[in-house]
Formats: C-alpha cells, structure tokens, sequence
C-alpha cells in the first residue's frame, strides 16, 4: 500500500487512532490512489485534486477517535467531530471537508474529489452504490466531454477489479483490533 500523507499519519499517531481505524483509512487511501490513477490514465483532461483526495480518503473517518462506538457499529456523529478535529488541529477547510461530507454524496454542491473519496469508501470492500457511481460517471463525462455510458463502461470496469480484492482487504482490516 503507498504510503498515507504525511499530515494524515501524524494525525492518527498523535490522536492514538484504534488500530482498526488506521487501518481502514490505509484501505480507503489505498483504492483512492488507484482511483486517482485511473482518472489521471482515462481522463488526463479533468481538474482534480488529487492531494485532497488522498489527503480526505486518509482522514475521512478520524471523527472515530471521538466516538470509538462508531467503529463497530452504525453511526454519524463521526462525521461533524472529525471535521472539527481536523480544523481545530489545523487543517485546512480544503482537507478537512471530507471528514464532513464522505456519506452526503447527493448534496448540494459536492464535487468530484468528495464523490470520489465516497466511492473509494464503498468499493473497498465491494460495496456498489448505483446512485454514486453514477454521479461519477456524470462528473466525468461533463469534464471530459464524453457520453455518459463511455464513461461508466470503463468506470465500471475499474470499480469491478477494484472489487475484486476486497475479500483481501476485509482480511488486512479484520486483523487489526478495535480498540487498543
């Protein structure tokens, strides 16, 4: 797996991130970066930000430091903690949005690297979400000028190997404990 920026390391070793946590994040930054890749690759021509994506799919869930029972059980009160963390600790708005808005895909106003950080945070594990991935693929082919199915036909393939190692992944996550 590359590596987690450096921000986002020191984060989690300063706020003593549960084990498990870390290593999600390490999971969700790891199938950002082959996300990232693969618009890079297919989509040369698209804006992203790829440093706050990565930097968002490394952090996204740090609100679970604040409310641990969110680790192995549902639960949203992560989502404005983190976000607040991440400011209080000096992050900028820029990174630390991702905290906040990783499960609002259909709000207003959210953009490609949020909807990628989203997605990168479902197919981890195989989980498909139709409605993101289609929000995706709409972002994309607006940008680049292409139809729509172009677009998911190759985004569905990607997604598809991506999910592919996700019994792998669920293994690396499971090995580590909840708390420590």
């Amino acid at each position: 797996m590359p590596p987690l920026p450096a921000l986002a390391e020191s984060l989690l070793t300063d706020l003593h991130a549960p084990p498990r946590l870390a290593a999600h994040l390490r999971l969700v930054h790891d199938v950002a970066c082959e996300l990232v890749a693969w618009v890079s690759r297919h989509h040369p021509a698209v804006a992203l930000d790829q440093e706050a994506v990565l930097f968002g799919a490394a952090t996204h869930d740090i609100g679970k430091v604040l409310h641990p029972n969110e680790l192995s059980g549902p639960g949203s009160a992560h989502e404005p903690a983190g976000y607040a963390l991440l400011l209080e600790r000096g992050v900028s708005e820029r990174l630390a949005r991702f905290a906040r808005t990783h499960a609002s895909w259909t709000a207003p106003g959210i953009s490609l690297e949020e909807l990628l950080v989203s997605l990168a945070d479902k197919v981890w594990k195989a989980k498909r979400v139709p409605e993101l991935e289609q929000l995706v693929t709409e972002r994309l082919a607006a940008a680049a000028g292409l139809e729509s199915w172009e677009v998911f036909m190759a985004l569905d393939d990607e997604l598809d190997r991506i999910a592919s190692d996700a019994d792998a992944r669920l293994a690396y996550q499971s090995s580590y404990p909840v708390a420590v």
